[in-house]
This record gives C-alpha cells, sequence and structure tokens, in this order.
C-alpha cells in the first residue's frame, strides 16, 4: 500500500519516523532481520532498531543502511543533483557560483 505525504505539513519528528518505518519495510521485504541488516551495514543491531524505530540516525548510518540493502542509488531520487541549467551556465561564462551574497540591506530570499 503506497501513502503520498505532505511532508511540509508534518513535523520533524514525523518525518524522521517516516523514513524509519520506509527502512524497515525494505528490510521486511528484503526478508533480513535487524541483526542481519546491522552485520551486514556494520553496525549493531541497536542502531537499526533507533532508526526503525524514530527514524534516529547519523547521514552516515543512513547511508549504510541503504547500501546494505542495495537502496543506496535512490538517494538520486530522494536529492537529485541540480546541476546548473545551461542558460545559466552561459550567462556565467561557463563559470559555476562558488557562494551567495547578498547587496547590503538585502534580506536573504529577497530578490532585487
Amino acid at each position: 500500500m503506497m501513502t503520498l505525504h505532505n511532508f511540509a505539513m508534518m513535523s520533524d519528528a514525523a518525518i524522521l519516523a517516516e523514513i524509519g518505518r520506509r527502512i524497515r519495510a525494505r528490510r521486511l521485504a528484503a526478508r533480513l532481520t535487524q541483526a542481519e541488516l546491522a552485520a551486514s551495514a556494520g553496525l549493531d543491531r541497536t542502531t537499526v532498531g533507533a532508526l526503525e524505530r524514530d527514524g534516529s540516525a547519523t547521514l552516515l548510518t543512513l547511508v549504510q543502511v541503504l547500501r546494505a540493502l542495495g537502496a543506496l542509488d535512490e538517494l538520486e531520487v530522494f536529492l537529485p543533483d541540480p546541476g546548473p541549467s545551461p542558460l545559466e551556465l552561459a550567462r556565467r561564462g561557463g563559470r559555476l557560483p562558488q557562494r551567495v551574497r547578498h547587496r547590503r540591506g538585502e534580506k536573504p530570499g529577497e530578490s532585487s
């Protein structure tokens, strides 16, 4: 059963819990115990349990678990590389921006 979520309307804790639920569903679909997944990821079983329970994990732990589940490539769907648009690249003479600067008095998010 696939459920669509409006993540923008969810609390941070709810989003982490949803990530944990999805990791657990992936593990069960792969027919792995928490201990087996933990061993494959180089982690402790309690770490996998905490990730599944409330999403509490470091980014490194998440990467290790995704790798062990064979789901690391899905990070491309999660956070695709935006890359520069061809028009922006041409406008900048082939150079990519290195930092963001705001004009004096301009607040972040404002554009002139």
